[in-house]
């Protein structure tokens, strides 16, 4: 495995560690995930000793095969609605790399024009959330596509079970993410209606990160605003010419070490940054159909970007 697809690979790997230490997962389900991640118990065997996790029976490995049922999650009252008059949404399929990509795509009712925005998903898949992320955006006057990174194994709606996501992404690695985000881009770019010089893009927790990678890799970005994400090559920070707006929780420790070299690296660049850490507030807070949600942090963050998107892509 590559050094690249080994950093993916090992990310996923801790954030399921996280949320079992944090609560949001019990151990079952953790042992669960890692042996999806693994790709069958002898793996998640050396994967569980990697992150700490010893004496872990044979008996209780096979029981965790199977999943235990789960409650439906919260929602939140302001999300918006498919069906709301302001935004006209719809699901969007393309071709390119020999295979059918998947997205969803929201835009203004009443708008011909606008700046567009890449919405890029948890390492969920494409889920509910993020289709309503694109839906706010369309409603505060942007042209969001959301591409849905599972497309190669099948499309996001073809599991139930979000760890067999997370592993699958996790195996393909970042470049092939990245790869798919540019053919994403591409097809935003030459979407009717959308200003193809003012683009931005904002992505959440694994999205995050690729969110900072995608900066490094398109300069005529004109914002970026990555949520909890894990800190691009360094050495490639140089390359970034959108304004970025990097959302963290400051109770998300492992995802936060990394700041204060990315922080330097973009200062000896002399980018266009600004890095905002919530106290109090943990990974995934944004997220208001998840045990992590923080309102009071996920909608003052949620105004910011706004905010930035306002500034670089509308002026």
């Amino acid at each position: 495995m590559s050094d690249k697809r080994q950093d993916l690979f090992r990310y996923v790997a801790e954030e399921f560690a996280e949320d079992y230490r944090e609560g949001e997962i019990d151990r079952r389900e953790f042992l669960r995930r890692s042996i999806l991640l693994s790709g069958g118990v002898a793996g998640a065997r050396t994967l569980l000793a990697s992150l700490g996790v010893l004496g872990v029976s044979a008996a209780e490995l096979a029981r965790a095969q199977v999943a235990a049922p789960r409650g439906e999650a919260v929602k939140n009252s302001y999300q918006v609605a498919p069906d709301d008059p302001a935004v006209t949404a719809q699901n969007l399929e393309y071709t390119a790399r020999g295979f059918r990509h998947f997205a969803y795509l929201a835009r203004p009712s009443t708008m011909e024009s606008a700046p567009g925005v890449l919405v890029i998903h948890e390492n969920r898949g494409l889920q509910p959330h993020v289709r309503d992320v694109a839906r706010r955006l369309a409603k505060a006057g942007y042209i969001a596509l959301a591409p849905d990174l599972v497309s190669k194994a099948g499309g996001t709606p073809r599991y139930t079970d979000t760890a067999q996501i997370s592993a699958y992404l996790a195996q393909a690695g970042g470049d092939e993410h990245v790869t798919n985000l540019l053919e994403a881009l591409r097809v935003l770019r030459s979407t009717p209606g959308v200003r193809a010089d003012r683009i931005g893009v904002v992505g959440f927790c694994f999205g995050g990160g690729l969110t900072w990678r995608l900066a490094t890799e398109v300069p005529d970005l004109r914002a970026a605003a990555p949520f909890y994400g894990p800190a691009p090559d360094l050495e490639r920070v140089r390359n970034i010419g959108a304004r970025v707006l990097g959302i963290y929780g400051g109770n998300d420790a492992r995802i936060n070490a990394g700041i204060p070299a990315l922080e330097a690296a973009l200062k000896a660049a002399s980018r266009r940054y600004e890095i905002r850490v919530y106290e109090g507030a943990g990974h995934a807070f944004h997220n208001d159909t998840g045990a992590n949600y923080r309102r009071e942090a996920a909608e003052d963050a949620w105004k910011r970007v706004l905010e930035l998107f306002a500034a670089e892509l509308k002026s």
